[in-house]
């Protein structure tokens, strides 16, 4: 398959490396030094063993316009970075070109092809004026929830933490041949690619943990240990998950784990930091809206109360706005530094 990656980044570099090794025609869309690295050595994956993948071949593009129409691109960017990559994207398109959004959160087209009351409906938090959706065919998209922890340590440059599960979806549930064929590669590459016949449900059993665990994190600068060992953040998260249940339960999501079972999970993977507290300490724009916004807003379109939700998301807010105001990042130094 000809497969565009847009976003070279921790997920985009590990699925790229093992796509290209699999024989697959890889192409990234980058920036900068991670563009000129990628340009002259490839692209390079550590293992947590210390081996070393080189894929020598993958090409590496600024404009995605340049490279050409592509059987499957896969978007691993930020969900607030998607409108800043629309211009060019096209160019990526060919009449059969399926777009599979790896991104945390809920997607922007969350209400096509769900049957009910809501079908097709926009959701202003993710895409507000419907330009991602007037750009990106809503008909492209196939869903996807990413498992694996990764960083990008240099450019170029990909270190896996743990994991190789990306779970596929159709937003209608169907087992398409385009879906089929997109799982099949992804396993070639090594990864585990199971297709969900309910993709919504999965997405918000990965959803639960972020909506709850980031924002709470990015105020406190706690690991996701800290906050599932220390009892008052314990029960804030549960306060948090059973609020976001009442709200998918209403657009018909099941949620086949218990809370108490989905905040174990969390504490198991230990004294790991989210992304949202990254963001925070280097002074980046977070996911707030796509983890926590468009949750409130669905919310208020099903009418249910998510008062503990809306109070984390008041105060993130605050702080996302007086780090940008003021050009700032935030921190935990020892004493002294």
């Amino acid at each position: 398959m000809k497969i565009g990656i847009v976003g070279a980044g921790a997920i985009g570099g590990y699925l790229g490396t093992r796509l290209a090794l699999a024989g697959h025609e890889v192409c990234f869309v980058a920036r900068n030094r991670n563009l000129e690295a990628i340009r002259a050595h490839g692209f390079r994956l550590q293992h947590p063993d210390g081996q070393e993948e080189h894929a020598a071949t993958v090409q590496a593009v600024r404009d995605p316009a340049e490279a050409g129409p592509q059987d499957a691109v896969l978007l691993t960017v930020k969900a607030h970075q998607v409108r800043d990559i629309l211009p060019g994207l096209r160019g990526m398109f060919g009449p059969d070109t399926s777009v599979v959004t790896m991104i945390n959160g809920l997607p922007w087209w969350y209400f096509h092809r769900l049957a009910g009351p809501w079908e097709g409906r926009r959701l202003e938090s993710l895409d507000p004026g419907g330009e991602i959706a007037a750009a990106i065919e809503p008909e492209r998209v196939i869903g996807s929830i990413v498992y694996p922890a990764s960083e990008l340590v240099a450019p170029g440059v990909v270190r896996l933490i743990e994991g190789n599960r990306f779970t596929l979806g159709e937003p209608d549930g169907t087992r398409s041949p385009r879906i089929e064929a997109l799982s099949r590669a992804l396993m070639e590459a090594g990864f585990k690619a199971p297709v969900a016949r309910d993709i919504r449900s999965e997405i918000w059993v990965k959803l639960w943990g972020n909506l709850t665990f980031n924002p709470i994190s990015a105020l406190t600068h706690a690991t996701l240990e800290d906050i599932c060992r220390f009892p008052l953040t314990r029960e804030l998260a549960a306060r948090m998950m059973a609020e976001a249940q009442a709200v998918g339960e209403k657009l018909g999501v099941s949620f086949k784990i218990g809370i108490e079972q989905r905040i174990a999970g969390a504490q198991a993977v230990g004294a790991h930091k989210t992304s949202m507290l990254v963001d925070v300490e280097h002074g980046r724009s977070l996911e707030l809206e796509a983890l926590v916004g468009s949750v409130l807003e669905l919310a208020r379109i099903t009418g249910t109360p998510v008062p503990t939700i809306e109070a984390l998301y008041a105060v993130v807010k605050l702080l996302e706005a007086t780090l940008a105001s003021q050009g700032s990042m935030l921190r935990l130094q020892p004493r002294g530094i």
